[in-house]
């Protein structure tokens, strides 16, 4: 088994939870009595340009929201959003350890639109872990299209048998897996903690 030098780690449902998923999206409409179906259908049209960069958040809420008056403004509805975010401290404890090592490369592959991108970084401080961040929103491409897994070797130069990926979905594993790097499918952080162990990672 080639060692490992570097690791991709995603970060929501892994360090994090995911920053505006469906629960999240279901809560939104409850507290500030949104119509769900209408909410939803726009959100579906609009989430792909604003995961990858493509529109900014103020776009966002224009389309899903602000295309007519509300009784609640723009800043508490962001407000919302970025409160749904919060840390799985047994997980952040492995990615501590593993970090604290200096024996590897640490990269983040994610998922998340500009603006809740950066409130998480700055929020959980996710650059004492991570060294690069090949999120959806820079490298305007999506998991689990491959575009975004080459881009992440191409610019970390790094031989993907050498690399190793940890997400929690398995659909996210498949085009990795098919460029050569090896995968953790993130169960919990007793399982992720065997797994990196099996790849010979210290933690």
């Amino acid at each position: 088994m080639p060692k490992i030098t570097t690791l991709f780690w995603d970060i929501g449902g892994v360090i994090l939870t995911n920053g505006w998923d469906r629960g999240s999206r279901k809560e939104a409409a409850a507290t500030f009595h949104l119509d769900w179906e209408e909410f939803q259908d726009r959100h579906d049209l609009s989430f792909p340009a604003f995961d990858c960069g493509q529109i900014t958040l103020n776009e966002y809420l224009d389309r899903t929201l602000f295309y007519r008056p509300r009784p609640f403004s723009r800043e508490e509805f962001t407000a919302f959003m970025f409160a749904q975010s919060k840390e799985y401290p047994d997980t952040r404890a492995v990615l501590d350890k593993v970090t604290k090592t200096q024996k590897y490369f640490v990269g983040a592959i994610n998922n998340e639109p500009l603006e809740l991108n950066q409130y998480r970084i700055e929020a959980f401080d996710l650059r004492r872990n991570f060294l690069v961040f090949f999120s959806s929103c820079y490298v305007h491409s999506r998991k689990p299209e491959e575009t975004i897994f080459r881009v992440a070797l191409e610019v970390t130069q790094r031989p993907p048998e050498q690399c190793l990926f940890i997400d929690d979905r398995p659909l996210n594993l498949e085009r990795p897996g098919k460029l050569g790097m090896n995968t953790i499918l993130h169960q919990g952080a007793e399982q992720l903690r065997l797994q990196l162990g099996k790849y010979g990672v210290e933690v």
